[in-house]
């Protein structure tokens, strides 16, 4: 049931990204270029999936125990704001505002058969590996060196 599942949602979110223009990397600098040419249609796209998502989530996903797929819904009790939260979300902004693609529209993208968009995925999946490496203390990054405990912001 849950490789239908993923296949249906896969299919589902796929093709909403492309027929939405998320996957073109201009729509998207230009919606991330605020003080500029600023494109707010990608604003219309994520509201009107949370009109979709957000009444679902409340009547059915909520009150569920376990997702469709049969696994456990677990809600993260950390909260906290620290210094690798942080830097991972300007690492994630920087490759985002680089070339204009975010992970999900990239990997809708691969169809179209760019080198770049590939170049993109098999580096992000690099990245993934290495990120990884780093936060369980096997690897240490330069200029911050191996992983130190967090430490809120406050």
């Amino acid at each position: 049931m849950g490789i239908i599942v993923g296949l249906i949602s896969g299919l589902l979110f796929g093709s909403g990204m492309i027929i939405s223009g998320m996957v073109n990397p201009d729509k998207v600098i230009g919606f991330l270029d605020i003080t500029g040419n600023w494109d707010p249609s990608l604003v219309f796209v994520m509201g009107g999936a949370l009109i979709v998502f957000a009444p679902f989530y409340h009547l059915v996903i909520k009150k569920r125990k376990r997702a469709i797929s049969g696994d456990k819904f677990t809600i993260p009790t950390n909260n906290t704001i620290d210094g690798t939260l942080l830097s991972g979300a300007v690492i994630f902004g920087m490759g985002w505002g680089l070339a204009g693609f975010c992970p999900g529209p990239a990997v809708a993208s691969i169809s179209g058969g760019s080198n770049v968009i590939l170049a993109f995925i098999l580096s992000m999946l690099i990245g993934i590996v290495i990120a990884n490496q780093y936060l369980s203390g096997r690897l240490p990054l330069p200029i911050v060196g191996y992983r130190k405990e967090s430490c809120p912001v406050e």
